[in-house]
């Protein structure tokens, strides 16, 4: 687990930006603070920050050169099925000098180049510069769980595994507005584009070949589309054996590892299921917990607890404060290279600061939701396709639900949200209902929201052709087209980068089982009715371990939680609040309607109703338009 980063220079001009390569190295060293190397030869140069996980030697550090000296490789991540694929290259004639995973990766793309990613089990962002043929080689895994973002321009390619550290190589640093306005709907950025115009992420499951001035972009996976699989189909009791069997396994791999190793348990099914199994294959595993000491209403430590004593773990619980959670937010802000509004980050970042203090890698149940139905928008989407009696008579009562209170921070106000979302979602087309689902703002509230000259550029731009290339799966038929369109919006933009951002922040890694393209592979081979109908999500996941975990869990009342952002705006916030919302700043600026941020600035100091979420994003905006110097009047392209 690391940050790596490079560039390939065409031409003079571009060999002049090679100078930036250390301070790019250095802008992450977060994310490996064990070791630090750089790689210059002729056109090509390549940094790395080491996080030691598997073979803790100065001989596995990277930039790694292969024997012949043809091939240098800096490679983030873990491959988990590394020893048989050693194995094989070992018969095949290949000396290895190391034990690690990166040397076994160097030689099976030396040997088969890009048919290499076919094989590899685990999580990566990596690339390889091949000296004789003059080209540059990136990947990256196929569901997105490591980043890699990169510049291209007719004098060179840059790329690094962090927004900040990219930017040290001075791209030019024009906003992308059709990427504003989805910023301000889905509280992330979809790839692969990002807040600046000329930058780009490598999406999920891509590669790209560079040579001089030419870079060509390939697909190497997609997720499998039930409707077309020619596999027959398990029953119930067999798919649930096969998803034991799958996970099993997946744990297992991922529990191989030369540092401390442990689990994060919040209680719920995914994270028990995770811990149920590796507490099988790890003696004494360490898991770990938040707890929330002000909020008793969204602590849930007790089900953690329960697993914990259940499979004997060493078993830790953080109890923040809310001024605990108030104070991280001055920390983890300038972690954000660009926007992004998942206040969840929050309390992760505080986990993954903590756990660190006693181990180096996490195992997460991170991305079961996506893959087998676990959130509550799926439950909504399966009963407007499926309307009875009740869902009809929401659909009538949506005028008298929309007047009364709605919020998170209750059980009978967060049920009444959700009934007036899923009224209101219920009177849209498929497409429009997945967007409106995923979204904090509807489409139609952007006008009052974004100054006039703002409102201009973003018509100017592609958004509806974006808009439409990621619902273009949606077509109200396969229950699975959903899940697949969040595995491809949802998951690798918002819920992973999360994980792979907040816990980089603090040198820990995170690997995620439900993650094993396997056991993606899998779900995506069932029906729809195997994860979900009128009363059960995560349907198959629920049953395949409900004799394992504790009876508890399958009782309990699960609410989301949500960071308590409207105290701290009127207590330690507050300063943050106040310079961010100035007035001054938004005249300056230019971005956003005068009005709408002071009736809401109001609103936010005086206690009155908004949605938090809302202010959040605006605030993390704000924050990394002020520390990136950002401007309306766009700078000359270089």
């Amino acid at each position: 687990m690391c940050g790596i980063s490079g560039i390939f220079s065409f031409n003079m001009i571009g060999d002049i930006h090679q100078i930036h390569l250390q301070s790019v190295n250095e802008a992450m060293e977060h994310r490996g603070p064990d070791a630090s190397r750089l790689f210059h030869e002729g056109s090509v140069g390549l940094g790395h920050r080491r996080l030691s996980i598997i073979d803790l030697s100065s001989a596995a550090h990277q930039p790694m050169t292969d024997q012949s000296g043809n091939f240098t490789i800096v490679f983030n991540g873990e491959i988990f099925n590394f020893q048989p694929l050693r194995e094989q290259l070992a018969k095949e004639g290949v000396n290895f000098q190391t034990q690690s995973d990166t040397e076994v990766l160097l030689y099976l793309y030396i040997k088969h180049k890009e048919k290499c990613l076919n094989w590899l089990q685990g999580f990566f962002a990596f690339a390889v510069y091949d000296h004789a043929a003059e080209t540059l080689f990136v990947a990256r895994d196929r569901m997105g769980i490591k980043p890699l973002l990169y510049y291209f321009d007719e004098d060179k390619f840059v790329f690094a595994s962090e927004m900040n550290a990219l930017m040290q190589f001075n791209p030019p640093k024009q906003l992308d507005f059709a990427a504003l306005a989805m910023y301000f709907q889905l509280h992330y950025i979809p790839a692969p584009h990002t807040i600046y115009r000329h930058i780009r992420k490598l999406l999920p499951a891509h590669y790209a070949i560079i040579r001089k001035k030419d870079l060509q972009i390939h697909q190497y996976y997609e997720l499998p589309i039930t409707k077309t699989s020619p596999t027959p189909v398990p029953t119930y009791a067999e798919a649930q054996k096969k998803l034991v069997t799958l996970l099993e396994d997946a744990v297992q791999s991922r529990l191989i590892a030369d540092v401390p190793l442990g689990a994060f348990l919040s209680g719920g099914i995914d994270s028990s299921v995770i811990t149920a199994l590796a507490a099988k294959l790890h003696n004494n595993l360490k898991t770990f917990s938040i707890g929330y000491k002000d909020e008793s209403f969204f602590d849930e430590t007790q089900y953690a607890q329960l697993v914990a004593n259940k499979f004997k773990t060493d078993h830790t619980v953080f109890s923040l404060s809310n001024d605990d959670l108030f104070e991280a937010i001055y920390k983890l802000l300038d972690f954000f290279g660009e926007p992004f509004a998942d206040s969840s980050a929050i309390p992760f970042y505080i986990l993954s600061q903590r756990t660190k203090k006693q181990i180096t890698v996490a195992l997460s149940g991170d991305g079961a939701d996506e893959i087998f139905a676990g959130y509550n928008k799926y439950k909504g989407e399966f009963l407007i396709r499926n309307a009875g009696f009740k869902e009809k008579m929401v659909q009538n009562l949506l005028p008298l639900l929309e007047k009364l209170p709605q919020s998170r921070n209750s059980s009978w106000s967060n049920k009444i949200r959700q009934l007036v979302r899923f009224g209101q979602s219920s009177q849209l087309a498929p497409q429009e209902r997945y967007w409106f689902l995923s979204s904090f703002m509807p489409e139609t509230n952007l006008p009052t929201l974004f100054s006039g000259e703002v409102q201009a550029k973003i018509a100017l731009t592609d958004y509806k052709n974006r808009k439409a290339s990621i619902l273009q799966a949606i077509e109200g038929q396969d229950f699975n087209e959903v899940l697949r369109t969040d595995c491809h919006l949802l998951l690798p933009n918002d819920m992973l980068h999360k994980v792979d951002s907040m816990s980089m922040a603090n040198s820990l890694e995170v690997r995620e089982p439900f993650m094993d393209y396997r056991v993606v592979d899998f779900a995506f081979s069932l029906p729809t009715h195997y994860k979900i109908d009128s009363t059960h999500k995560k349907k198959i996941l629920q049953d395949a371990f409900r004799s394992v975990l504790p009876a508890e869990l399958y009782h309990r009342p699960k609410h989301g939680f949500d960071v308590p952002l409207v105290k701290g705006f009127q207590t330690s916030l507050r300063p943050l609040v106040n310079e961010l919302l100035a007035e001054d700043f938004i005249q300056e600026q230019g971005v956003f309607n005068l009005q709408y941020i002071k009736d809401l600035k109001q609103k936010v100091l005086q206690g009155g109703l908004y949605e938090q979420n809302h202010i959040w994003a605006i605030l993390v905006f704000q924050h990394w338009w002020k520390r990136n110097k950002m401007t309306l009047v766009e700078p000359q392209e270089e």
